[in-house]
């Protein structure tokens, strides 16, 4: 396995240009047609940090409020490059996720958790999240429900093996996906929520929440020698998600994401 790691890290530069190259046309769609958008997570922090991407990061994720990806949604596959596809759980119904993601159609990549028992698009992408309106709550219960309606929409939508485990899982699994939506969606309707916002709960395992005003405004930040849109306050939306974010971690804690990748696949 030595040497696919090799070559997944000599490939990890080619890699981090494709991922550049469908910002890049992400971010024309979106100003053309007036949908804001942020770089977020460990896009936002190599900004901050290396002022491009993590030296180790094989990924781009950026957030957009729910209605911005939805009108996204809805002129970006018709203006997208043809090397490019807006995967969704509406466009792709058997990808493995229902995160929706830009992908590369010329280039490849596998992570641990890839099936090709079914036909879903498997190359170079960057994630785009959705950000709610959100009530306030105490941080651990916002973890705890949060993570409790991921891991098991997670559980309840991969491919599934007939066995003892799998029968006690699905009763198990949707009980507590119901159970935790249910409290997700009172809590929210009696809450205020004009001040905070997060990811969509079926996408926020960390149980993460912001506050709007240190969204937006919108402000700009520098990333791989471009200029693209970012938190207005990115010292207090990048301490929300990492606290000392400026450490650098140990090399053990340096992780690519991608089991295999090859940044250009060539027809003969």
């Amino acid at each position: 396995m030595d040497y696919i790691k090799k070559y997944v890290a000599d490939n990890l530069r080619a890699c981090q240009l494709k991922q550049l190259g469908i910002l890049e046309e992400v971010d024309r769609i979106c100003k053309r047609h007036n949908i804001d958008y942020w770089l977020d997570g460990g896009t936002l922090l190599g900004a901050v940090r290396h002022g491009g991407f993590i030296p180790w990061d094989d990924d781009i994720d950026i957030a957009m409020t729910l209605e911005g990806l939805q009108e996204f949604c809805k002129v970006a596959q018709a203006e997208l490059p043809e090397t490019m596809f807006l995967q969704s759980p509406e466009t792709d119904p058997t990808a493995k996720e229902p995160i929706v993601k830009v992908r590369d159609l010329n280039s490849l990549y596998i992570e641990g958790s890839d099936t090709f028992n079914v036909p879903y698009k498997k190359g170079v992408f960057i994630d785009i999240f959705p950000f709610i309106p959100c009530a306030k709550m105490p941080k651990g219960f916002l973890k705890k429900l949060t993570k409790g309606i991921s891991t098991s929409y997670s559980i309840l939508h991969r491919q599934h093996y007939y066995s003892l485990k799998s029968a006690l899982e699905w009763p198990w699994f949707t009980a507590k996906y119901y159970l935790f939506s249910f409290v997700w969606k009172v809590w929210n309707a009696f809450g205020k929520k004009d001040e905070y916002m997060s990811n969509i709960p079926i996408n926020n395992g960390c149980g993460m929440y912001h506050r709007r005003d240190t969204i937006f405004p919108l402000s700009e930040i520098t990333f791989e020698g471009k200029t693209f849109p970012a938190p207005g306050n990115t010292d207090a939306y990048l301490s929300d998600q990492y606290r000392n974010y400026m450490d650098i971690p140990p090399e053990d804690k340096r992780q690519i994401h991608a089991f295999f990748m090859m940044p250009e696949i060539y027809e003969s």
